[in-house]
């Protein structure tokens, strides 16, 4: 077997080969494209320059390859370019950029998701052991036994002797009986109210005695006492409620965006204001399947033990306690949080490539953990996503778009459309509605609001028809511009919020291009404080001259806001 002399020597001999190869190939791949270029290159208008080695590298102007450093080729009119993997989304950068950016990745990889849901609720008996005792028979309270509420009471202890001439009636004729009869006879006293051992001791009670004792028929608190010493009452008259709290409930509600997590069995650690140094460990026994079509919310039910301790229960009826419920799905695809940008409806990440090199993704998200998100779809196992410095990358994004031609889902006016008289016209009511709808939700008037949104469905029907405009955009304005007549503020808002995001964008290319009337787009950076699970930003619209009035917040914040200009 051969064996070189001198190996650095056959090393060195090795790189240059491989550096001569690689400047081979980009003479041939810069001859391609500039081959169209000699057959009258003078006279064609080029459309962008384009790295050879690293496609997705373009400019409007001469220069380098921000990668390689290689000379950065023409695409004329015509032209094709160098075929490139994800285009306008890939962003490069060098290395002292990266450090600059405190650029870091994070793997796509199956990982449990862990998520602490800390809600509020109330402290409540157990419903089932809940106990209203009423009057069986008219009659006359002669004597309370237990006259305040909050007593402790046990089964079988009396709670008021009562008068009533037709217990004493009954009784009567009970001792008078024999056989069949007297069995008879005893079943009505059972139904007046008189339990089993008073039942045999009827026999025994003296005739003086007047008034019958009505028992607790289990022990517990008394939490209501409805009649006095000397009152009259009737049958089915209520007189006491006893509760036992040996056992208490925790109801809590939980939301829709919280229902994936929330199922029976899970934890809940509950404190309360009245023992903070103590929490409370139950589980979830009940899910109400009914949600409350105002607050979209439904009830959760936790079982708590309630300890007794120096005469008293530690758990207070009808307080008010925090719960930490801890909530974990295993093995799901996730990325970290961080590695999100959201944008109104659609999520972003950014893969890394290698070399630098970064390429945007569409991606759909499942279930949201406390440092983690499941990813649906969009990234693969192994990929690793960037979670610092995506922001910038995203800018940097943006700009290389300018460079190239508009994506295939952006809203794309005609630059000559043919808009009538009829088509302006109705640009022009669409925006009054949108500024109706804007000052009603501004002042917090509902009704306001719900009459303005009623015509907003046709006016719309208008503007889709307008053959100028396509995209998500155009999509989602036809998705949301159904509105109906809505019995709160907040859901008002997030129905208004859907709309006129769309609607903003779609105004706002109109209004680039000419052809709508004078209006004004307002922006707020804080509006995911007012509205549950939105980005931070949102725009509307408002008719030109009509001062600043914020949506969003109302009365509470009207002049959070800014003007965008066009």
């Amino acid at each position: 077997m051969f064996q070189p002399d001198n190996p650095m020597k056959t090393v060195l001999t090795i790189l240059i080969s491989a550096a001569a190869a690689a400047f081979g190939t980009w003479l041939l791949l810069k001859e391609s494209a500039m081959a169209p270029a000699s057959t009258g290159s003078a006279a064609r208008k080029v459309l962008y320059y384009q790295s050879a080695m690293h496609p997705w590298i373009k400019s409007d102007h001469p220069g380098r390859c921000t990668i390689c450093g290689m000379e950065l080729t023409p695409v004329y009119e015509g032209d094709t370019g160098f075929d490139e993997t994800g285009g306008e989304n890939v962003v490069s950068l060098t290395q002292s950029q990266i450090q600059v950016l405190h650029v870091q990745t994070a793997k796509v990889e199956p990982r449990s998701l862990v998520r602490t849901l800390n809600v509020a609720g109330v402290i409540d008996d157990d419903a089932t052991r809940h106990r209203m005792i009423s009057a069986y028979v008219d009659g006359r309270i002669e004597r309370l036994h237990v006259n305040y509420d909050g007593a402790e009471v046990r089964e079988g202890q009396p709670l008021a002797d009562i008068y009533s001439p037709t217990l004493l009636q009954a009784e009567r004729e009970y001792r008078q009986l024999e056989g069949e009869l007297k069995h008879k006879a005893g079943l009505r006293l059972l139904q007046m109210g008189l339990n089993p051992e008073q039942l045999a001791d009827v026999d025994q009670k003296p005739e003086t005695l007047l008034t019958s004792s009505i028992l607790a028929p289990k022990g517990g608190t008394v939490v209501m006492r409805s009649v006095y010493e000397g009152q009259y009452v009737n049958t089915g008259q209520t007189l006491f409620e006893i509760a036992d709290f040996s056992s208490m409930w925790f109801m809590f509600d939980a939301y829709e965006q919280d229902m994936p997590w929330i199922k029976k069995g899970l934890a809940v650690h509950v404190t309360t204001p009245a023992t903070p140094d103590k929490i409370y460990q139950g589980n979830i026994v009940f899910i109400d399947p009914n949600f409350n079509e105002v607050t979209r919310s439904t009830k959760v039910r936790v079982e708590l033990p309630n300890p007794e301790i120096e005469g008293r229960r530690e758990l207070w009826h009808r307080l008010y306690a925090d719960g930490m419920v801890e909530l974990e799905v295993p093995d799901v695809l996730a990325i970290p949080r961080s590695a999100v940008i959201q944008t109104g409806r659609q999520a972003l990440a950014y893969v890394d490539l290698g070399g630098g090199a970064y390429e945007q993704r569409r991606i759909s998200l499942g279930r949201r953990g406390d440092i983690h998100v499941e990813v649906v779809s969009g990234l693969a196992e192994g990929e690793r996503v960037v979670t610092n410095g995506n922001l910038l990358i995203d800018g940097q994004a943006e700009m290389n778009r300018a460079f190239m031609a508009a994506p295939e889902d952006s809203i794309q006016p005609d630059p000559s459309p043919e808009i009538d008289d009829e088509k302006q016209k109705a640009i022009k009511d669409f925006i009054k509605g949108a500024d109706a709808m804007a000052a009603a939700l501004a002042n917090d008037d509902l009704a306001g609001f719900n009459q303005a949104s009623e015509p907003m469905m046709n006016l719309t029907d208008a503007i889709l028809t307008l053959p100028v405009l396509s995209g998500d955009k155009v999509e989602e304005l036809d998705q949301f511009r159904h509105f109906h007549g809505y019995k709160d503020l907040k859901s008002a808002r997030i129905a208004y919020h859907r709309f006129i995001v769309a609607a903003a964008a779609v105004m706002e290319n109109l209004r680039h291009a000419g052809l709508s009337p004078a209006f004004e787009i307002y922006e707020c950076g804080m509006v995911d404080e007012a509205l549950p699970d939105v980005p931070a930003k949102a725009r509307w619209i408002q008719i030109s001259n009509r001062p600043l009035a914020n949506p969003f917040f109302g009365r509470e914040m009207r002049d959070c806001g800014k003007k965008i200009q066009p």
